[in-house]
């Protein structure tokens, strides 16, 4: 089984929808709990996560041996990472399945690409029993 990151992306200003008040966050919550519930079930949640936004982000950078940082993104964007899970799928078209259902609990874009664990997390996730 192939794993999948499913990244969902905050678009600021752009998306309708967008939890505002603490009722629409406990709708937007709900989803998302489903969805997991959900993904969990099937065996495909491996895990995820959700981010502070760009706001919060340092970026460090090696020059000639110097670390550099930076706040916040270095390109100017007003698309960012808002979370993601990293699912376990059969194929590609799975993998947008559960992307589709992402993008429709969160109402965010979700960008899919295949992941490939290394080191520690590598050999944790193959010591997982599979669904």
């Amino acid at each position: 089984m192939t794993q999948y990151l499913l990244a969902t992306y905050a678009v600021q200003g752009q998306v309708p929808g967008t939890p505002t008040t603490p009722e629409e966050m406990q709708t937007f919550m709900k989803r998302v709990v489903a969805l997991e519930t959900d993904m969990d079930a099937s065996g495909t949640f491996v895990f995820g996560g959700g981010l502070h936004g760009p706001d919060a982000a340092t970026v460090v950078r090696p020059t000639d041996g110097d670390m550099v940082m930076t706040d916040g993104p270095f390109v100017e964007s007003k698309e960012h990472i808002a979370g993601f899970y990293i699912i376990n799928a059969d194929d590609l078209d799975a993998a947008l399945a559960w992307a589709d259902k992402v993008a429709d609990a969160t109402n965010h874009p979700i960008e899919v690409r295949p992941f490939h664990a290394t080191g520690r997390l590598a050999d944790q996730l193959a010591e997982m029993p599979s669904a």
